[in-house]
């Protein structure tokens, strides 16, 4: 998909890498190499290598050369990374040069380009104008023969060379490399098609039908371009200039990438942000839809981030960059979306199996078809090789073996346009297996931080009274609990005399010149304070998993105050909808198994396990894998080995955390876990395209096979069932790419 080929190989020099691709007809460059010397790495870039045929000529050719140790393709990018052991490259170049393919040598110390690069539409307006010309010609001569005129006539004759000449010499060239090489590919057998109707005398049927192969070729690289440009339109949300103070205070319009880090980029009201960074100031919304997926805008003030690609609503910016050009979150999510491109799929792996073996059986059977009437059962020659010559053409496999990749790189684009990056082809077809899902609790169906949830005073203080003074001495403390209840108060404190901490029991201090303790359980019996009604309250709150803490004085307790870390508000409907998709939903967490199981029944969850260290949620989930593939969700280090040996591990609100882009599997860029049923939805999308491109695609074949045998089909027909087939499945596949709407939840 993104035109490029990446080879591994041993040898001291790839100029026989770049000779074997010129012999193949492709022009080669390289993009990037690996520094000099054992076990580099040379990117060529190789302008005409967009096709699944291509490939398959490359690896011909290259497997197995001595010094070459891996080939790695990649289509959209239109390159092909070779590993060898290399000392220079300046005779690949040349080698390359030597091929008319003009070469790019990427330096190894430049980080890999984040989009595949901008080629144009790659049909130039003189090759519209001779496929328009040769057309013409073709159709004229079938028009002749048809009001009458010799098929093997000189006019026609003439005119249909003419066609040939004008439409299809790029395909006779392929056709004849894919002969040298020993390929069967489409090219060849096009070719052996149009010479085998020359000879007949079918003329005009053998331009007509090189004129609609190279038309069809046409619309299939303009429409290959569209899937291409899915992931080249991620990189152009973000703009190529900024706005940076210069070391004298003014603010300059500079290039995007030419800003150092830590320089301060200003972004007015309606602007895109061109780079990662801090705020430093001012105060702004900002539509996060293009990283994270997230509908409403997010308030941004100074401390937030914000990233490179996302939309500054109604105020000014000021942010400190922490990220460079081609380094930022958005580079990291277009880079993993190529990357996840070249994992092959299972389906594109069984595909591109099948052709190898599909076409030379296709092949045997038209030679048998040829052959074998007229020798054995003496029928005429020239129904019989027409027929064969028309089944050649209906067997290849090109809507076959294009339609998987169309439809997976259709798939992680859209997948990204949401929010949710995944790593591979392979993701994305496995999530509509799942069985089972397991979910961390804190940062994952909860906010992760504590907040206060409840007030409740017991002697007719007012709760806005028990909050200020709670609120005022706790300001005081440094503990998570104390924090969240000053949170919860955003009045101005009351002056606090005498603060003292009391340790693992709470804090106390004067306020308006009387003495008040805020603290746990257990201070409170200390102090002798503990009543019936006081243990009632207390029981009734941490049952619902909450932590309470009391206030009080010397004599009584006068309120409690719990506070928990609250479930989000999107945890309760994913989990919902992970059931209506058959999904078994598993909370495996670090925290008490009381706060377990009070959280799992608030969003619904039957199966909590509580009190796993990491080694324990890595058995949990080896025991869900023993019922079938299992995801896991976490958003942290210590689940790591959890979302390693799960079946697709997925990383929650992963905007700006490299290491969670790095090595989920799947990472859900906003902390919102409804992201989840959505992938699988869209999984499920996926994989019922891929199977109608496949049945389809075949479905044609066998339906052309039986009309070309019983001599109902023509060549040209042939040919369009052939072309049409696979523009239909590249365009099936490339639905995907529709507005969001397509995968939400029935009933939304």
């Amino acid at each position: 998909m993104g035109r490029r080929l990446d080879v591994q190989h041993r040898l001291p020099d790839p100029a026989p890498i770049l000779k074997a691709l010129n012999d193949v007809g492709m022009k080669a460059s390289i993009e990037h190499a690996d520094d000099t010397g054992p076990q580099g790495q040379a990117v060529y870039l190789i302008e005409k290598m967009d096709c699944p045929t291509e490939e398959g000529l490359l690896r011909k050719a290259l497997e197995g050369m001595p010094g070459v140790k891996a080939l790695d393709f990649n289509l959209m990018g239109r390159t092909l990374t070779v590993s060898h052991e290399l000392v220079d490259l300046a005779p690949v170049t040349s080698a390359i040069e030597r091929l008319g393919m003009a070469p790019v040598l990427q330096s190894a110390s430049d980080p890999a380009p984040s989009a595949p690069r901008e080629f144009g539409t790659g049909i130039s307006r003189g090759q519209w104008i001779r496929m328009a010309v040769s057309g013409v010609l073709a159709l004229g001569a079938e028009a002749m023969v048809f009001a009458g005129a010799p098929e093997a006539s000189w006019p026609i004759i003439l005119a249909c060379l003419a066609a040939i000449g004008l439409g299809g010499v790029e395909t006779l060239k392929k056709g004849w490399i894919a002969l040298k090489t020993r390929s069967l590919n489409m090219n060849l057998l096009m070719t052996v098609a149009v010479i085998g109707a020359a000879l007949i005398g079918q003329w005009p049927e053998a331009a007509v039908v090189i004129w609609l192969f190279g038309i069809a070729e046409m619309i299939e690289a303009l429409s290959l371009d569209r899937a291409r440009n899915a992931i080249r339109k991620l990189m152009d949300l973000a703009p190529e200039n900024a706005l940076v103070r210069q070391p004298d205070g003014q603010w300059r319009e500079v290039k995007a990438d030419t800003v150092p880090l830590g320089s301060v980029v200003r972004v007015r009201p309606g602007e895109r942000i061109a780079l990662d960074g801090e705020v430093v100031a001012g105060q702004s919304s900002v539509n996060q839809a293009p990283i994270t997926g997230e509908s409403m805008p997010v308030e941004k003030t100074a401390g937030a981030t914000v990233f490179a690609g996302t939309i500054n609503e109604r105020g000014t910016l000021e942010f400190r960059v922490t990220s460079r050009k081609g380094e930022t979150t958005l580079d990291r999510i277009a880079r993993s979306v190529q990357e996840a491109q070249g994992q092959r799929a299972p389906t594109q792996r069984f595909v591109d199996k099948f052709a190898g073996i599909y076409t030379p059986a296709v092949f045997a059977l038209a030679l048998a078809v040829a052959v074998i009437p007229p020798l054995a059962f003496g029928q005429p020659w020239f129904e019989w090789v027409y027929k064969a010559l028309v089944m050649l053409v209906i067997a290849c496999p090109c809507a076959l073996v294009i339609s998987t990749p169309v439809t997976v790189v259709s798939g992680l684009a859209a997948a990204a346009r949401r929010g949710i990056l995944v790593k591979g082809g392979l993701y994305l077809e496995q999530g509509r297996h799942l069985k089972s899902v397991a979910l961390d609790k804190t940062g994952t169906l909860t906010h992760g931080r504590p907040a206060l949830t409840d007030v409740i005073s017991l002697r007719g203080l007012p709760k806005e009274e028990v909050l200020r003074i709670a609120a005022s001495i706790d300001a005081l403390s440094e503990h998570p609990v104390a924090t969240a209840i000053v949170a919860g108060y955003n009045q101005p404190h009351a002056q606090v005399d005498k603060f003292e901490a009391i340790p693992g029991r709470g804090v106390k201090g004067n306020v308006d010149g009387d003495v008040y303790y805020v603290g746990n359980h257990r201070l409170i019996k200390e102090l002798g304070l503990s009543t019936l009604e006081v243990e009632t309250q207390l029981d009734a709150l941490e049952y619902q998993a909450k932590t309470v803490v009391l206030l009080a004085t010397d004599q009584q307790v006068l309120a409690l105050l719990a506070v928990a870390d609250t479930v989000r508000d999107t945890s309760r409907q994913a989990i919902a909808e992970l059931k209506s998709l058959g999904i078994e939903p598993v909370m495996l967490t670090g925290d008490n198994a009381k706060t377990a199981q009070a959280v799992a029944a608030q969003v619904g969850i039957t199966s909590a396990k509580g009190e796993l260290l990491p080694q324990d949620k890595l058995q949990a989930i080896e025991e869900l894998l023993s019922r079938g593939p299992v995801g896991m969700v976490g958003d942290g280090v210590n689940d790591a080995p959890a979302l390693a040996k799960s079946s697709i591990g997925f990383a929650m609100g992963a905007a700006g955390t490299d290491t969670a882009i790095e090595t989920a599997d799947v990472a859900l860029m906003q902390d919102n876990l409804r992201k989840l049923p959505e992938f699988i939805r869209l999984s499920q999308r996926v994989a019922g395209i891929l199977t109608a491109n496949i049945v389809f695609a075949l479905g044609t074949k066998a339906v052309f096979m039986a009309l070309a045998f019983t001599g109902h089909a023509s060549l040209w027909l042939a040919i369009l069932a052939d072309m049409g087939a696979s523009l239909a499945v590249v365009f099936n596949g490339m639905r995907l790419l529709r507005s969001s709407e397509d995968i939400k939840p029935h009933g939304h």
